[in-house]
């Protein structure tokens, strides 16, 4: 039998297998470095393994979580702008965890695009690397898909999927109680939330991503891109000296929403909004697309990243370590008797 002598290829179809194993190992160093206790096996296996008990628990309870950067990710690619998006990606799954009472153990990523550029991937990566240790957890997985007539040439998209663990009976939120000290953590920018609104702010406003920023920090885009914070460490910290009794990660609907997650059924939360100054950015798209406050406040963090709900005895102790871990602490209210929350003051 002859061989057929218009036979068509993988990589004539779009996908190029070898452009993936080459992506494979250019990401392993930074991989590696992202090593924990716990960690079995490195990338290239079928799934990644994690002891457990290597890493130091005895009665463990596991936390997952996954999200993605939105539309923040328009931004990225409109700009090629893309070494700090993979900390997003981790730091909306990793806040998240903490905010159960988990320490994150691992992290996986999945990365879709029509056609493979191994160097933007790669710097991509790479920043869910430096996300992943700065957070304490290890990267020990991920999936690339290359997928043609999927995506427009040079767009991709990007999901994460984090695992924590908490020894059991210490699970978060616990004795959230009237009279109990909210603290506000400072958050870096907007984070990645609501970036469709900015985006349209923006359009509105008649600017491009390579324009001076109308609130400072360079570009326009470069502003825009400055990535979340990681607050896992700081808040692990804090959870050892005791007194905290919920956090909660402000990110999609702001602190009108995320903030009830952690109160019980019967409280609600009164936040002084003269506690804290509203950064520039804020400010600047409030003005800017006639944004009102209590929309400002259920779409954005608004200059708080992470609410920790505390008993007011150790309000200054936690106050404290989380100040020496690197956190802007604010004071910004009470839980009272009721039910969502309560504003006083103005932020505009």
């Amino acid at each position: 039998m002859s061989e057929r002598g218009n036979g068509i290829t993988y990589a004539e179809a779009g996908v190029d297998i070898d452009a993936g194993n080459a992506l494979v190992d250019r990401i392993k160093p930074a991989a590696a470095a992202t090593d924990r206790a716990g960690v079995m096996a490195g990338l290239g296996g079928f799934g990644g393994l994690f002891d457990l008990k290597a890493a130091g628990f005895t009665d463990p309870v596991l936390v997952a979580a996954t999200d993605g950067v939105g539309t923040k990710l328009r931004i990225a690619i409109d700009t090629g702008n893309v070494g700090s998006i993979g900390i997003d990606l981790v730091a909306m799954c990793v806040n998240d965890l903490v905010c159960q009472g988990a320490e994150p153990l691992f992290f996986l990523d999945y990365f879709a695009t029509g056609q493979l550029d191994v160097a933007t991937a790669a710097t991509i990566v790479e920043g869910i690397a430096a996300g992943c240790t700065a957070s304490g957890c290890a990267l020990i997985g991920g999936e690339t898909a290359e997928m043609p007539g999927m995506y427009a040439r040079g767009d991709f998209d990007l999901a994460g999927f984090a695992v924590g663990a908490m020894e059991r009976g210490t699970t978060l939120p616990a004795g959230v109680a009237e009279g109990d000290v909210l603290l506000g953590l400072g958050a870096s920018g907007v984070h990645s939330n609501g970036y469709s609104l900015v985006r349209k702010v923006v359009e509105l406003a008649g600017l491009g991503w390579d324009d001076p920023a109308p609130f400072g920090g360079g570009t326009l885009g470069a502003a825009l891109l400055a990535p979340t914070r990681l607050y896992v460490k700081s808040v692990l910290a804090a959870l050892q000296a005791g007194g905290v009794h919920g956090v909660a990660h402000v990110t999609g609907g702001g602190l009108t929403e995320n903030l009830p997650r952690v109160l019980p059924e019967g409280l609600g939360a009164t936040v002084d909004l003269d506690a804290w100054g509203l950064p520039k950015v804020f400010r600047w798209l409030a003005r800017t697309g006639g944004i009102d406050q209590s929309e400002l406040l259920k779409t954005f963090n608004s200059g708080i990243g992470m609410v920790v709900v505390t008993d007011p005895a150790q309000a200054g102790a936690i106050t404290a370590s989380l100040t020496r871990s690197g956190e802007a602490v604010t004071r910004i209210g009470t839980v009272e008797p009721g039910g969502g929350v309560r504003y006083s003051g103005s932020l505009l």
